[in-house]
């Protein structure tokens, strides 16, 4: 296990490649291995695995504006498929560690408020404009620039307001932080206060474990605790039959988030790509030009600010960003993570987009493209092989949510906290992304707040002309639902 450098960090010697994968990789240049790369590369594809059964979950429950919904088992593969496809392509481009699937962010809104006007071959055909909008931004510079425009304080404030999100994501999928259904507290400890479901005492059993292996340096302790943990839970399972939480029946308690982990009676399934192309453009004329570019405005800022500040995050965790926060092939990253929204949209998997749990597989070692290589074939494979995919439990991969998070939450160090002009916005940009479950929500708290009170405190010349024009465009994007009301009025 290793952790980022210090953003200052010597970076000079660079040793000489062993052969061409390596070259083309950057495996020793990086300070890695094969086998870190690949041990990387699994990790990040267990913690990630869930997505093949959540987004389903997600886009299969949202009935569109004719009565029709999305077939649970197309979705699937279709998601699957997209995030091997996508993760491999980005790391052949980019060759940097960075594994796609779906954004949870834009499949919720599109399966919540988007079909509620439109179809879903509608809705899909929105995803694809704002891909192709962002390929634009990301073609013509405009991205970058916006992205170079961004301080460093900001910049690692994103990266550490991201741990806290997946540490936060983790803590709720493994049921050790839930909603309390009261205006205060909103959230408890398990229920009623208690950590009373096996499930999370599984989970608390092998966030513990895989602490110890990452504190003692073992390589593979990700890897080695999300496969204990899973063992543990496929025996558990076996001998008292806990069952999932939600059955037909009600609501069971105590029972397995996501998936139960038992072992299947088959192993491998025929993938239905049946969704692939079922794109229309017509929602422009079923809901009109207005509403339908509002819609694609609010896909386009989710789709561009969760992308950058993921990348952000994962570059400083992985030791490959400089003083300034950039990485290597920023451009061809942010190009082909625009490609990324417009296949999920044309599979109609939603938009794919980097994913913060890659930064299990960084925490584990990966460092390069390969690890990526890695993560999308074994997407690809799961395709065939959806099964096994739900035996990881969910309360299983939460554990290495929470251990990356506490690794990322360490670059906090780095910031200069002297000043409350800076404290206030990185304050907020940390705070508000797991408070809202949003990265674009904390990126734009701290993007306003950074222009307003470093403006209005004598700093206004240090903040660069296009920040102040992102900020004015989160303004609007806070106010969307107000302004879709007025305009519609």
């Amino acid at each position: 296990m290793s952790t980022a450098p210090s953003p200052a960090a010597d970076t000079t010697e660079t040793p000489e490649p062993r052969n061409g994968f390596d070259r083309f990789f950057e495996i020793t240049r990086r300070g890695s291995t094969v086998g870190a790369e690949v041990r990387g590369g699994v990790v990040t594809f267990v913690t990630m695995a869930y997505i093949v059964i959540l987004n389903p979950i997600i886009l299969s429950s949202g009935v569109d504006v004719d009565g029709n919904s999305l077939g649970f088992t197309q979705v699937a593969a279709v998601t699957a498929l997209t995030a091997g496809v996508m993760t491999v392509l980005f790391g052949l481009v980019t060759r940097l560690p960075f594994a796609f699937a779906a954004g949870l962010g834009i499949n919720s809104f599109l399966a919540v408020a988007v079909v509620g006007q439109v179809t879903w071959p509608e809705a899909m055909g929105l995803v694809v404009i704002n891909g192709l909008i962002i390929v634009v931004l990301a073609a013509t510079g405009l991205r970058r620039m916006i992205f170079d425009a961004v301080p460093i304080q900001l910049k690692l404030a994103i990266t550490v307001g991201i741990g806290l999100f997946i540490a936060f994501i983790g803590f709720v999928d493994a049921g050790f932080v839930t909603a309390t259904g009261a205006s205060s507290p909103p959230v408890g400890l398990g229920i009623n206060g208690s950590v009373a479901t096996v499930p999370t005492l599984i989970f608390v059993f092998t966030l513990l474990l895989t602490g110890i292996l990452v504190a003692r340096k073992v390589k593979g302790g990700i890897l080695i605790g999300l496969v204990s943990g899973t063992v543990v839970a496929v025996i558990v399972e076996a001998i008292w039959n806990i069952g999932p939480k939600f059955t037909d029946d009600g609501v069971n308690p105590g029972g397995w988030g996501l998936s139960v982990p038992e072992l299947p009676t088959s192993l491998v399934s025929i993938p239905d790509l049946s969704l692939i192309g079922d794109v229309s453009f017509g929602s422009f004329e079923r809901i009109g030009w207005l509403a339908a570019l509002m819609l694609v405005f609010t896909l386009v800022f989710t789709n561009f600010f969760d992308a950058m500040g993921t990348m952000t995050g994962l570059s400083k965790e992985a030791g490959l960003a400089d003083a300034k926060g950039d990485f290597p092939r920023i451009k061809s990253a942010l190009i082909v993570e625009g490609v990324g929204a417009v296949a999920g949209g044309y599979a109609s998997a939603s938009s794919n987009t980097v994913f913060i749990e890659s930064g299990a597989g960084i925490g584990e070692g990966a460092r390069t493209g390969f690890a990526n290589i890695v993560t999308g074939l074994l997407f690809l494979v799961a395709m065939f092989f959806s099964p096994l995919v739900s035996i990881v439990p969910s309360e299983v991969a939460a554990s290495a949510l929470v251990i990356v998070g506490a690794l990322m939450m360490a670059q906090i160090r780095y910031i200069d906290f002297s000043e409350f002009s800076v404290l206030l916005p990185v304050f907020l940009a940390i705070t508000v992304m797991p408070l809202t479950y949003s990265i674009a929500n904390g990126i734009g708290a701290g993007f306003i707040s950074w222009v307003i009170v470093r403006s209005l405190s004598g700093k206004a010349k240090q903040i660069s002309p296009l920040l102040w024009i992102v900020a004015a465009g989160f303004l609007v994007y806070f106010a969307r639902g107000p302004l879709e009301t007025l305009l519609a009025g």
